[in-house]
Parts: C-alpha cells; sequence; structure tokens
C-alpha cells in the first residue's frame, strides 16, 4: 500500500489529522501556551468581569467587557493555531546532490590501473544575486540543496526553513516565511490582551475602594483574584511587550532574529532593506506564498539514477571483469593440477598427459617439457585451439613448480636422464 508523505516525512515534525496540521517535535509547548492564556481569562471573567457589569449598568455596556475578552481570547488561539500548525517554509529535500554542481579536478587525479582519472570536487557554497548585490550561499549536507538566501537548518526540526526566524519553543514550530506575519500578531494580540486584562481588574480594584471607602488592604481581601491578574499580566507583559518592540524594530529594517543575533557585530550591509514603509508591506501585504510541500500526496518511487559516467567507473569493471574470467580459468585449472600433483615421478606424469590424448593434440618433446618445468624457455605465442580443461585464455601452458607440486629436483633428474641417454 502506498504510503503519503507525512508517514515518511524525514523531519522531525509531528503531524495530526491525517497530514493536514504540522508542528514541530515540541508540540506539546503549544498546550502550555493555551493554558497560560486561557486560565487567566476564565478566572477574568468568573471573578472579576461579572461584577463588573453592575458597574455599567446603562444600556447593558457592562456585558461588553467579558465578552471582549472571549473574543479576544478566541482571536489569540486561532493565530497561535495558525503559527503552530502549518508549514513555515520547509525546502523540500533532495534525493541525491545535485549533479550539476559536481566539478572535475583534474590536478588532483587520482592514478587507477596506470590512467589518471580526475577527482570529483562538490563547492560548499556558491553566490547569488539579490538586489544585484552576490550573497553567499551555503550547501546543506542533511537536506542535500543548496540554501535559498535568508534560509537556514533549523537542528531542532531538522528543516531547511525559508527566511528562517528563530524556533519558538512556546508556539512549539519555528518562524519561517510562512508563518511569521501570523507569529508576529499573535505576539502582539497577546500584548493587548494582557493590557485589557489587566486594566479591567484594575478598574474593578479601584471601584471596590471608592464603593466602600476603605483602604487597599480592604480591596486586596476581597477581590484577590483582581490583585493575581493584574500581577500575572504584569509579568506577562514584559515579555510579550518586549518580544513585540523587538520584532517591530526587526521588521522596520527587514532583519530576522537569526541574522540579528548572527550578524550583529559584523557591520554587514543588509542587501534585505527595502526602507521601513517598504519592509511593513513586504512582511503584511503581500500574498503567503503556498506550501512547497504536499504532506497528503502519495509517495511516489524514484527511478534509480545511473552513477556519474566517469573513468573510475568503467575502470573497476574492467577489473572486476578481468579478476572474474582469471578466476574462472583458474578453477579449470585447477582440477587437472590437483591431480597431477599427486603424481611422485616425471613417467606418471607423462602417462597421465598421454591418457589425455583424445582431447589434447600430441607435441613434440620440446613441449611435453615445457610442461614439466624444464630449463628451456616456455613457447609465448598462442598455441592451436585446445579442446580440454587444460586450456587457458592466455594461450600458456606454463606451469609453475610450486603450483604442480612436482619437487624441485624433477627438473635437474630429467636433465641427468637425458644426458645420460646421449652418453649411450
Amino acid at each position: 500500500m502506498a504510503k503519503r508523505v507525512y508517514e515518511v516525512w524525514k523531519g522531525s515534525n509531528k503531524f495530526f489529522l491525517q497530514g493536514r496540521l504540522i508542528f514541530g517535535p515540541d508540540a506539546r509547548s503549544v498546550i502550555a501556551t493555551i493554558l497560560m492564556i486561557t486560565v487567566p481569562v476564565v478566572l477574568f471573567c468568573a471573578l472579576v468581569g461579572r461584577h463588573l457589569r453592575h458597574e455599567f449598568s446603562q444600556y447593558n455596556a457592562g456585558y461588553a467587557i467579558p465578552v471582549v475578552a472571549v473574543v479576544f481570547t478566541i482571536y489569540v488561539l486561532v493565530l497561535l493555531l495558525l503559527t503552530s500548525a502549518r508549514d513555515p517554509g520547509i525546502v523540500p529535500r533532495n534525493s541525491h546532490p545535485p549533479e550539476e554542481e559536481f566539478r572535475y579536478d583534474t590536478s588532483a587525479s587520482a592514478e587507477i590501473g596506470g590512467r589518471q582519472t580526475p577527482s570529483v570536487q562538490f563547492p560548499r557554497t556558491k553566490e547569488v544575486m539579490v538586489n544585484n548585490i552576490p550573497v553567499r550561499v551555503k550547501y546543506c549536507d542533511t537536506c542535500m540543496l543548496y540554501r535559498p538566501p535568508r534560509c537556514s537548518h533549523c537542528s531542532i526540526c531538522n528543516n531547511c526553513v525559508e527566511r528562517f526566524d528563530h524556533h519558538c519553543p512556546w508556539v512549539g514550530q519555528c518562524i519561517g516565511q510562512r508563518n511569521y506575519r501570523y507569529f508576529f500578531l499573535f505576539v502582539s494580540s497577546s500584548m493587548l490582551l494582557c493590557i485589557y486584562v489587566f486594566a479591567m481588574s484594575a478598574l474593578y480594584f479601584k471601584f471596590l475602594m471608592d464603593d466602600h471607602e476603605e483602604t487597599v488592604w480592604y480591596a486586596m481581601k476581597h477581590s484577590p483574584a483582581s490583585v493575581v491578574l493584574m500581577l500575572y499580566c504584569f509579568v506577562a507583559l514584559w515579555f510579550v511587550g518586549g518580544l513585540t518592540g523587538f520584532h517591530l524594530y526587526l521588521i522596520s529594517t527587514n532583519q530576522t532574529t537569526y541574522e540579528n543575533f548572527r550578524y550583529r557585530a559584523d557591520n554587514r550591509i543588509n542587501v534585505y532593506n527595502l526602507g521601513c514603509l517598504s519592509n511593513f508591506q513586504e512582511v503584511f501585504c503581500t500574498t503567503i506564498k503556498p506550501s512547497r510541500n504536499k504532506f497528503r500526496a502519495y509517495v511516489q518511487e524514484e527511478v534509480q539514477r545511473p552513477p556519474l559516467p566517469t573513468s573510475r567507473t568503467s575502470e573497476t569493471q574492467d577489473a572486476n571483469e578481468d579478476r572474474r574470467m582469471k578466476v574462472e580459468d583458474d578453477l579449470e585449472l585447477g582440477g587437472d593440477l590437483m591431480k597431477i600433483s599427486q603424481r611422485h615421478n616425471i613417467e606418471d606424469i607423462e602417462a597421465d598427459i598421454r591418457s589425455r590424448g583424445s582431447d589434447i593434440h600430441r607435441h613434440n618433446s620440446s613441449e611435453f617439457d615445457s610442461v614439466v618445468g624444464s630449463d628451456r624457455r616456455p613457447p609465448t605465442g598462442h598455441m592451436d585451439t585446445r579442446h580440454s580443461s587444460w586450456e587457458r585464455r592466455s594461450g600458456s601452458w606454463e606451469i609453475a613448480q610450486e603450483v604442480v607440486g612436482v619437487p624441485s629436483n624433477v627438473t635437474e633428474s630429467n636433465g641427468y636422464s637425458a644426458s645420460k641417454e646421449e652418453s649411450k
């Protein structure tokens, strides 16, 4: 059964609803963030907002206070979901390195089989033009691609993300090109929600003091929830408020958090800065590009690509073929040599060879002497066609003494016998 892309995804992301929602590996942190938003709002509506209804009894305007808090909370949660549950701009991985970037370096060549073959070099960086200014981009070994400008590899999600800003643990997702707008709106809206809850809690605290003409301790005793909410919102406001101000600065200068922290001390020229107004328009007024990944699509089997046509490959194949042919020849010859090695004298060897006369043509004594290893040099040219298992593709009948298994004194005894016959 064919699998879908999200089922074989190589990143560290977590998918829900059959690939419709994509989170980071720390998706559980989203639950904690939701609780940190909803619990204070619920306490506010139950313990503070319902009392404020009576303070604005005209036209029932007091009911708007808890309603605004609930609607605003829903809006913040939607922005949180749009930030954490969508593709932040993941660049699809390659299944193999880009072959068009291979370079052959003839100066650093390796010698194989007596011939020089160029070594394959792979550039780690290359330059691209951004606003008529060259920008160096790096090669990602994990995704096997050259990262686009402003793209970086997130070590937590294990993906290359376009216009990578940072990985936010509070939303459990990378912040990139496709969700940065929603991330900023989420942070700024959370800041406004904190201000609203803090202001309404402080207003109710003031009403308690004015109505009963009592001190602060009396108000704190009768409405501890408002005190806790004010303290909580004050602390949260430092965080989300500071984050909102920082990202306003980044948007106005067209920077990312990653670029600001990494290149802040380098005094580099920001080639992406188009001016304050144009920078805000780029973030909030441009169309968000569709995702480059179809997580619910079925995985297509990739056709295996042949290896690069280099001389190194062809030489290796030739060497393997020659080695295979040599092994076959040695196996053919091995059986006969084993039988010959079991003979203990030259007469037995000669008788064994003559017994093969049905398959082997008869030869003169000089050829026979070359078989058993006489002092005369064996013939170097190709011999007539033979039909026995002694046949070698090389045409050579030379057999080493140590292979045949005949003692070293056989050649000497052979020469001695021949000289004895001549003397007779």
